[in-house]
C-alpha cells in the first residue's frame, strides 16, 4: 500500500485528489498538508512513501520545502502537482529533488501512474514539458566537456544508466535484467560514485551527453 501526503492549501483542491485516490485499491491517503511548514511535520512524523505537493503556498513554497524533504528523507518520493508549466519551475523542482512534475490538469490515471512510477523509484514529468528537459540537457552537455567519461562504466553499467536514462524504475529494470531491486541498486550506488553524480537526472544528463540515448527517447 502506497501511503501518500497531500500538500495544497486549497480545500477543494485536497478533497477532489483525495477521492480520486480513495478508488485506487493499492494508495492510501495518510494526512493533509495546507503549505511546506505544515507538510515537513506530516513528513518528519508520518514518513509517507509519496508527497504530492503544491508549489505555491504561504509561509514556504513547495519547491524549498521539497529541497528539506528530499534532504532530510532520500526515500520520501515528491510530485510537483501545479498550474505552472514555465521551464523555471520544472528545471527548479527537479534539481531540488522532485521524482516527478505534473500539472492539475493531468488525468487521475497519469496521476495514478506517475505515484506509482516514483514509488518504485523511477521518474515521471508531464508530457508536453519533457522538452524542457532536453534543451537542458543539451545546454549541460556543451558546459560538461571535461566532465566523466563513458570509458568508467562496464557494459552492464552502460545498459544500466541507460534504462534510468528512458526513465525506467529500478523495478523495471530488475526484470528487464533478471535482477533483484537491490541488485539495481547496488549497481546505481557504484554507477553514481564512479561519476561523481548526485541522483537519477544528473544520470540522465550523462547518457544524452554520451550519446547513449536518442533525442526522441525523450
Amino acid at each position: 500500500m502506497i501511503s501518500i501526503l497531500l500538500v495544497d492549501d486549497h480545500a477543494l483542491m485536497r478533497e477532489g485528489l483525495r477521492q480520486l485516490l480513495v478508488l485506487e485499491e493499492d494508495m492510501r491517503v495518510v494526512a493533509e498538508a495546507v503549505n511546506g511548514l505544515d507538510a515537513l511535520q506530516q513528513v518528519r512524523q508520518l514518513r509517507p512513501d509519496v508527497v504530492l505537493m503544491d508549489i505555491s503556498m504561504p509561509m514556504v513554497d513547495g519547491i524549498a520545502i521539497t529541497h528539506q524533504i528530499t534532504q532530510e528523507f532520500p526515500s520520501i518520493a515528491v510530485i510537483i502537482l501545479t498550474m505552472y508549466r514555465q521551464q523555471q519551475h520544472v528545471l527548479q523542482a527537479m534539481r531540488n529533488g522532485a521524482r516527478g512534475y505534473l500539472l492539475k490538469s493531468a488525468s487521475s490515471h497519469e496521476l495514478a501512474q506517475a505515484i506509482r512510477a516514483v514509488h518504485n523509484g523511477g521518474m515521471l514529468i508531464e508530457p508536453e514539458l519533457t522538452g524542457t528537459l532536453v534543451s537542458e540537457y543539451r545546454r549541460l552537455s556543451e558546459l560538461a566537456s571535461n566532465g566523466p567519461s563513458i570509458h568508467a562504466l562496464t557494459e552492464k553499467e552502460i545498459e544500466i544508466i541507460r534504462y534510468v536514462a528512458t526513465g525506467m524504475s529500478n523495478r523495471e529494470i530488475a526484470e528487464q535484467l533478471v535482477y533483484s531491486e537491490k541488485t539495481v541498486k547496488n549497481y546505481l550506488s557504484i554507477i553514481f560514485q564512479k561519476l561523481g553524480i548526485r541522483d537519477r537526472t544528473q544520470a540522465a544528463i550523462f547518457a544524452f551527453r554520451q550519446g547513449l540515448i536518442a533525442d526522441e527517447v525523450y
